[in-house]
């Protein structure tokens, strides 16, 4: 493998898809402070269809993870939300965001970047609608105290610029790093046409994705690269969607969260709607020819079939130098606070292990949830550090209890 090779092909890839990821990050960034929680729940209280829908479109541009759509999904049901429409959101708003939207026409074209959250939209609306005729009342336990909503102080453009290029940097910076570089390696690595031998059999390229796909914790903005990578390869374009459907989606932690916090029933509608629809969208791909332009003979360091002879504009390099910046200091943070040493400043400090938190979603799910006991003064989580400190008077039992009602394993007090 060239190395220089390696270095062109990730530059370049960088290069294309930086703008769109620093405006789609400032767009979430908007959505997050500006629009209240209060409004998600409003309109997902009844249990009919229009709830069911409102609940994909108002998932659909958030940025959250297979992880941390959980706490926000259980959160909305204890606000009242119907059934339906917490499947319907949970299966919706994992699959895309106003930043993996817009991350896809960059580097994929306008095909898949419309195909993705219509696809998402349709595969929220019917799991809700499975969920509403077949789950019972019954089996979807309520989980008191997640996700409450906060009330948070400060500048709120300030805000906007911390949670857009700071926390959402944190919660998926690694796994963007990760994509990106993984997409310039299958671009100098991976025979040229290496797909092309599963050519007569997509459906079999589909269940093979599906299978290292489903089990994995991946981030819908990160999986772009690698399916415009694997596609160039000879991938067939509705195999690339059904990575890009299935693999934000669901993984093996989400699975187990969603059948402790909402039911057997509930867990295996949301599986195979996810799974189902993503091959049958995957085949209407291929039919219809979304993402035939990107042909198995353009490299990745072609750019989606622009020659590598283009230099990069001076407004993509500041805008690559920016994001690899804020990945860097986001990255440096996180892992810094995994080694800062908590100082027991008074006997109702405690600190605990909590594990499953994985982003900024998964935290403040867990501080609301434990903040709202009696006696508690403050909670603290740290998700690189599986850390949890609480200050209070309230027993480690409540404690626990309001961490596994979120759907996170509760380790006990730390050593």
């Amino acid at each position: 493998m060239n190395t220089h090779d390696f270095f062109l092909s990730l530059l370049t890839v960088v290069n294309s898809m930086s703008p769109y990821l620093l405006l789609g990050f400032l767009i979430a960034g908007v959505l997050h402070v500006f629009v209240p929680k209060k409004f998600y729940s409003r309109y997902l209280s009844r249990e009919n269809k229009l709830s069911v829908l409102w609940a994909a479109l108002l998932g659909i541009p958030l940025p959250l993870c297979s992880c941390g759509v959980i706490p926000t999904a259980v959160g909305l049901k204890n606000e009242g939300a119907s059934k339906g429409a917490v499947a319907s959101f949970l299966i919706a708003t994992p699959q895309t965001g106003i930043d993996s939207i817009l991350a896809t026409f960059s580097l994929m074209g306008l095909g898949f970047a419309v195909v993705r959250p219509v696809a998402a939209l349709v595969t929220g609306l019917c799991g809700g609608l499975l969920v509403n005729r077949l789950v019972k009342d019954d089996t979807v336990q309520t989980t008191a105290g997640c996700c409450a909503a906060t009330v948070e102080s400060g500048n709120r453009l300030w805000r906007v610029l911390r949670y857009a290029y700071f926390e959402m940097m944190q919660d998926i910076g690694l796994r963007l790093a990760v994509g990106l570089l993984i997409a310039a390696l299958i671009g100098v690595a991976v025979p040229d046409e290496f797909f092309l031998s599963f050519g007569k059999q997509p459906l079999l390229q589909m269940l093979v994705i599906l299978v290292v796909a489903v089990p994995m914790y991946l981030c819908s903005t990160g999986s772009i690269p690698v399916a415009a990578a694997l596609m160039m390869k000879g991938l067939s374009p509705g195999a690339a969607l059904v990575m890009l459907m299935a693999g934000p989606a669901v993984n093996i932690a989400s699975i187990l969260v969603v059948k402790k916090s909402l039911g057997s029933r509930f867990t295996w509608i949301y599986l195979l709607t996810i799974v189902g629809f993503s091959v049958l969208f995957g085949l209407l791909v291929n039919a219809i020819g979304i993402g035939a332009d990107i042909m198995p003979s353009c490299g990745i360091h072609d750019a989606c079939c622009h020659s590598e002879t283009v230099a990069p504009s001076v407004f993509q390099i500041i805008c690559s130098t920016l994001l690899t910046l804020f990945i860097i200091i986001a990255l440096t943070m996180k892992f810094l606070s995994k080694f800062k040493r908590q100082k027991v400043s008074s006997a109702d400090m405690k600190v605990y292990t909590v594990e499953g938190m994985h982003c900024g979603h998964c935290k403040a799910a867990v501080e609301q949830a434990v903040g709202k006991l009696p006696g508690v003064t403050s909670a603290k989580a740290t998700p690189a550090a599986n850390m949890l400190v609480v200050t209070g008077t309230a027993d480690e039992s409540a404690i626990r209890k309001a961490v596994e009602q979120t759907g996170f394993h509760f380790k006990g007090r730390k050593e």
